[in-house]
């Protein structure tokens, strides 16, 4: 479990806080989505949950344990993070990639090709087709796969993130997405996805926390949000969505009957 207590973040003692008093948790094996538009808060406080950022005050526990008590490097190689940029390394293959943080823990190179070769299958890369490729020799919807598997290098318990799929057309975010849900059910990680999409926040969440202006207004089901926004900005930011999901003749699973709703079977 992931344990946010009261987290706060300031870049300057005149400016207004960019994440402010935040506290939840994530439990084991959930997928949170942190849904906000830019400058809510949300990279900044998934920044700091693996001290890319530290916070100003508050306190982050994984498994009880204070974030803080342990040296950042060895925090981060326990647990996986994906972003929007990729960020391979241009001059090396894609299993070399992958295998990077295998290499920085000491496996020996057959273990971590092994290793590499295994997660490029997991997310659907055949290694005998991509393994020897270079990254611009990739579409964007390939280099973000190989982003995963390389996360997921050191089996960590945790996957961190942020808007990875943003910057991909329509169709290979969908197929990211449906990978994704896959992934989960056959990893059982424990994830945190910040997006700014609605529609994607619906699709892959367990639970949704809204960010807004560095605060938390809401952290629920979707079912939950849709049913009982609990403040007006979070009752505006879905009000749209839900029409559309409704006008579709459906709300998540639910069929629409008059004023109330029957779950599909």
């Amino acid at each position: 479990m992931i344990s946010y207590r009261d987290i706060s973040k300031r870049f300057s003692a005149d400016a207004p806080p960019a994440v402010d008093s935040v506290s939840f948790d994530v439990a084991e094996g959930e997928t949170l989505v942190l849904l906000g538009s830019s400058g809510s808060g949300k990279s900044t406080l998934l920044k700091m949950t693996n001290r890319l950022l530290e916070p100003t005050s508050g306190r982050i526990a994984l498994d009880g344990e204070d974030i803080t008590g342990g040296d950042p490097v060895d925090l981060r190689r326990k647990i996986g993070y994906v972003f929007q940029g990729i960020g391979l390394f241009p001059h090396y293959s894609v299993r070399d990639n992958v295998g990077i943080v295998p290499r920085l823990m000491g496996d020996t190179p057959s273990t971590r090709n092994h290793r590499a070769d295994e997660l490029l299958e997991l997310v659907g890369l055949s290694p005998d087709e991509y393994a020897g490729r270079f990254p611009d020799e990739l579409s964007g919807g390939q280099q973000q796969r190989v982003g995963v598997a390389r996360a997921l290098a050191a089996d960590p318990k945790y996957l961190l993130m942020d808007e990875p799929f943003g910057a991909l057309d329509a169709i290979s975010r969908d197929a990211l997405q449906q990978e994704l849900l896959r992934l989960k059910a056959q990893l059982k990680k424990t994830i945190i996805f910040v997006t700014h999409d609605i529609f994607e926040a619906l699709a892959l969440g367990d639970r949704i926390a809204v960010m807004h202006a560095g605060k938390l207004e809401q952290i629920g089901t979707k079912e939950e949000i849709l049913a009982k926004p609990a403040t007006e900005f979070v009752r505006e930011l879905f009000a749209k969505p839900a029409r559309q999901l409704a006008a579709c003749g459906t709300l998540l699973g639910f069929e629409q009957e008059g004023r109330g709703a029957t779950k599909k079977a």
